[in-house]
């Protein structure tokens, strides 16, 4: 694979520091079952991607938290955003009034199954302390991030993971592991708690990829987990959001190549060699088909 050029995580600006969101893949998914509070636990290889929301901090003219969201897709002002909540939850742990203003560039939708709210959050975390100086250790963002959110946690390191519990337990996997995709998202926004709110456990499947995964990742197969495709979510997606099955079948009629759902979805992965000429054909079909933005992904590098 030829070397990508990458963007850095932090960047300072005339006037402020700027910080990069990644959002995330899942190289599979498998489920435990219903846990007694009443989550659902879970088994997760999961891997960042260059493809990043922008987060900008810069000195309040008063105090107080400054939010703003701008770009091409929508997000929460005020309260009801992560990164409002995880900014404002640092400076009571630091004992600071809060005096910042954050511009959040929202580049990834929502209800897409990449992350990026998680993502948002842990940039937050990690970009304010290190702009207002606050000082907090890393025992600090993580506690913040398992009280926000299942999968934040993962989103302080990186760039691949195994994820247990909720999501908050990270195992990190320090192995490189390189790749390529097609990243297909089609315009549905779907919601994780319906996902999981229409799944219906079975044992029998969870034992059986259980069975063929868990030696493949204490041996850091990653590439062959990946190639599994794993996903014990999408029968329930599928289910609420047909559509999104039809697309799938079709590309991998098209590709001959498996399409895997990323998280709840809606977004859809597939991981593809080089050269990329046949699958960005794949590329242009879906768009033009399916009205389905589409592009070419690699692993990110932190």
């Amino acid at each position: 694979m030829k070397p990508i050029k990458m963007l850095d995580q932090f960047e300072n600006t005339p006037n402020g520091l700027l910080v990069r969101a990644p959002a995330k893949i899942n190289l599979s998914l498998l489920i435990r079952g219903k846990r007694p509070d009443g989550f659902h636990g879970i088994e997760t290889l999961m891997a960042k991607i260059n493809w990043y929301d922008e987060l900008l901090f810069e000195p309040a003219q008063t105090n107080g938290i400054d939010l703003i969201c701008t770009g091409p897709h929508w997000a929460p002002d005020g309260e009801e955003n992560l990164v409002y909540r995880a900014c404002k939850m640092l400076y009571e742990r630091a004992g600071k009034t809060p005096a910042v203003r954050v511009t959040l560039t929202k580049n990834i939708p929502a209800g897409t199954g990449l992350g990026s709210a998680s993502s948002d959050a842990a940039a937050a975390l990690m970009g304010l302390n290190q702009f207002a100086n606050l000082n907090q250790p890393d025992s600090v963002l993580n506690e913040i991030c398992a009280s926000l959110g299942s999968d934040i946690n993962f989103f302080l390191a990186g760039p691949l993971a195994y994820c247990t519990g909720r999501g908050e337990k990270i195992e990190q996997i320090y192995k490189k592991c390189d790749f390529s995709a097609i990243l297909l998202m089609p315009n549905i926004s779907v919601l994780t708690k319906d996902v999981y709110g229409n799944y219906t456990h079975n044992k029998q499947t969870y034992n059986g990829l259980s069975e063929k995964i868990n030696p493949l990742l204490q041996k850091k197969s990653v590439d062959s987990v990946a190639k599994i495709c794993a996903n014990m979510l999408a029968e329930s997606c599928f289910g609420l959001y047909p559509q999104l099955e039809r697309i799938k079948q079709d590309c991998e009629r098209f590709c001959d190549s498996k399409v895997c759902l990323s998280g709840s979805g809606s977004a859809m992965y597939m991981l593809i060699p080089e050269p990329l000429e046949k699958f960005l054909q794949v590329r242009d079909y879906v768009t033009k088909k399916y009205n389905c933005e589409s592009r070419v992904i690699y692993n990110n590098r932190w």
